[in-house]
């Protein structure tokens, strides 16, 4: 059995309305005091037996400040590439094929970029390649994740088994923790 233990980075140093996905934005002033409660709430769960990270900095930085330096990066575990609309203001940008992406999101790509569809199947081999790896024995394995809200909305819905569409009507918080059971 596996028991995950998916970290949402905490809060970004973005304005608001701004698009950013695998950019690799700076975390805000307030990160000391945001990653402390981070570390504290994952203490009632330690030891983990791996880690693994997203390789965009508000990811490492909160696993280095939570004393897990050394987890191994992964790329699908990263945020949504937003392609050309990068730290884009999304009411400016003129990309009309941004209309056809909020009509569907889950298969439309964005310019250059990625539809959530193609986020979904990265994480799912991520997740599958997690449960193959240590499922196979009678011990319960934790595994701690630090990733992406658009990460945890796909493990949402290949855990939840909800519907795509619904994935992001409850986006996790800045820093906080979803266990799941793989």
């Amino acid at each position: 059995m596996v028991e995950l233990y998916l970290v949402r980075h905490t809060s970004v140093n973005v304005e608001k309305g701004r698009c950013y996905g695998h950019t690799d934005v700076p975390v805000n002033d307030s990160f000391v005091q945001e990653a402390e409660v981070v570390k504290q709430n994952l203490s009632s769960f330690m030891p983990f037996d791996k880690a693994y990270m997203s390789p965009l900095t508000r990811c490492v930085k909160l696993a280095t400040y939570c004393g897990f330096p050394h987890s191994h990066r992964d790329d699908r575990i990263k945020e949504l590439n937003f392609g050309d609309w990068e730290m884009q203001k999304f009411s400016e940008i003129s990309d009309p094929n941004i209309e056809r992406w909020y009509d569907d999101f889950i298969n439309v790509r964005t310019t250059n970029g990625e539809s959530f569809d193609d986020q979904y199947k990265r994480v799912s081999s991520f997740l599958d390649e997690i449960k193959s790896n240590y499922s196979d024995d009678n011990s319960v394995n934790r595994i701690v994740v630090f990733t992406h809200g658009g990460v945890l909305a796909c493990v949402n819905v290949y855990v939840d088994h909800i519907e795509p569409k619904t994935a992001f009507s409850s986006l996790a918080p800045y820093g906080s923790i979803k266990k799941i059971v793989l």
